[in-house]
C-alpha cells in the first residue's frame, strides 16, 4: 500500500466516521426548535460536506440568511449532545493505521469547523496519524479546490501524487478542480448514482472494498 500516491486525503463525516444520519437529524432538529421549515432529509443529505453556512443556504434557501447564525448554533447544540456516540466505520481506523504504517502522507478535508475537527480527531483516537487538516472555517468551502491545494503546498506534493477520498459530490468536485485524482464511497451522505456520474476513479459500497483498492493501486 501506499506506492502511488504519496499524500491520501480523506473527508471526515461519512466517510470515516458514520455521522451522516446525525448530522440531517440535528439540521432539522434545529429548523424545528426555531419553528422554521426543516429541510428535507434528500436536501439535508445533499449539503452534508459544506462549510455550515453554505450548506444552510442551500438546505434552507426560503430562510433568511440573518437567521443562519441562530440555526448554526441549534445544530451545534443537537451534534455535540450525542456526537460522542457516533463510531468510526468498520475499517476505518484500520485503514489509516496501515497508510501510516506505509510512510503515506495523510491529510483531512472537511466542512467540519477546526474546533469541530480537533474534537472528532481526539475523540476517534486519530489525531496522531494524520499530517495536515484544513476545514471550511479556514479555506473557500468545497467544490473549491482551496483545501487540497494548501495541504499539498504543506505536505510539498503534487497533484499526481494526491488522491482524494470522499462521499459527497462536493470531495468529488473538488479534487477534479485541483487536478487530483478521487475515490467515492456510496455508504455515506449521496448516492451510488449521483457519485457515479462523476466518474471517480473507483465507488465502493463497502470499506473493506476501499482498503483493497488501495492495497492494490494505492
Amino acid at each position: 500500500m501506499g506506492r502511488n500516491y504519496r499524500l491520501v486525503v480523506f473527508d471526515w463525516d461519512g466517510t470515516l466516521l458514520d455521522s451522516a444520519g446525525a448530522i440531517v437529524a440535528c439540521m432539522r432538529a434545529a429548523a424545528i426548535d426555531l419553528d422554521l421549515p426543516p429541510p428535507d432529509e434528500k436536501t439535508a443529505r445533499h449539503v452534508i460536506g459544506l462549510g455550515l453556512h453554505d450548506a444552510l443556504s442551500q438546505a434552507m434557501p426560503d430562510v433568511p440568511s440573518s437567521e443562519y447564525q441562530r440555526v448554526a448554533e441549534r445544530y451545534r447544540h443537537h451534534y455535540l449532545a450525542q456526537d460522542h456516540q457516533l463510531s468510526l466505520f468498520a475499517g476505518a481506523r484500520e485503514l489509516v493505521e496501515e497508510l501510516s504504517q506505509t510512510g503515506c502522507l495523510l491529510g483531512v478535508a472537511t466542512g467540519k469547523s477546526r474546533l469541530g475537527l480537533n474534537r472528532a480527531l481526539e475523540t476517534s483516537g486519530l489525531k496522531r496519524y494524520f499530517h495536515a487538516t484544513r476545514c471550511a472555517d479556514e479555506c473557500s468551502s468545497k467544490p473549491a479546490p482551496d483545501m487540497l491545494r494548501e495541504l499539498m503546498d504543506e505536505l510539498d506534493t503534487v497533484p499526481d501524487q494526491t488522491l482524494m477520498i470522499g462521499d459527497t459530490i462536493h470531495d468529488l468536485q473538488m479534487a477534479k478542480n485541483a487536478g487530483v485524482g478521487a475515490l467515492a464511497v456510496g455508504y455515506g451522505a449521496h448516492s451510488r448514482e449521483v457519485l457515479q456520474a462523476e466518474r471517480p476513479l473507483g465507488l465502493f459500497d463497502e470499506f473493506a472494498q476501499l482498503t483493497e483498492w488501495l492495497r492494490r493501486h494505492g
